[in-house]
């Protein structure tokens, strides 16, 4: 029997958690070959359906990865982003799907390993969880 292997989707911030992965490459770290990364200009213009669309239409876990709070361009950018993630942390454990499916992850530019440790810690964490069930 082989080990599930989760299919996760990571929106980044375009100034800094995208940068980081950019960065990650150039080093030779590998980004887990199941995270598929989405860049957008600021994690704060992120919607909280967005995550939810992401796990509907069967991802198995979603992350947010922005900029650390004293460095967003856009002043509140990652304030926002992190209580949209905590919304939908609330839906999910409402409808019975474990919250941790979602997180939030703040990264600087120059922290490429902190940002292949964050996916891979997302990874390892959705494995334990096993298949997103709302994919059924």
């Amino acid at each position: 029997m082989s080990q599930f292997e989760p299919q996760i989707v990571a929106f980044c911030c375009s100034n800094c958690a995208s940068a980081a992965a950019e960065v990650a490459e150039k080093m030779q770290l590998t980004l887990p070959e199941n995270v598929r990364l989405i860049q957008l200009p600021c994690t704060g213009r992120l919607d909280s359906l967005h995550l939810l669309q992401v796990l509907e239409a069967g991802a198995d876990g979603v992350f947010v990865a922005g900029c650390q709070s004293d460095s967003c361009q856009y002043k509140s950018g990652i304030q926002k982003a992190e209580k949209k993630v905590k919304q939908v942390q609330g839906i999910l454990a409402d409808i019975g799907l474990e919250k941790e499916r979602v997180a939030l992850f703040q990264v600087g530019a120059g922290k490429a390993p902190d940002f292949i440790a964050a996916a891979r810690d997302m990874v390892a964490k959705i494995r334990e969880l096993g298949p997103n069930p709302a994919k059924d």
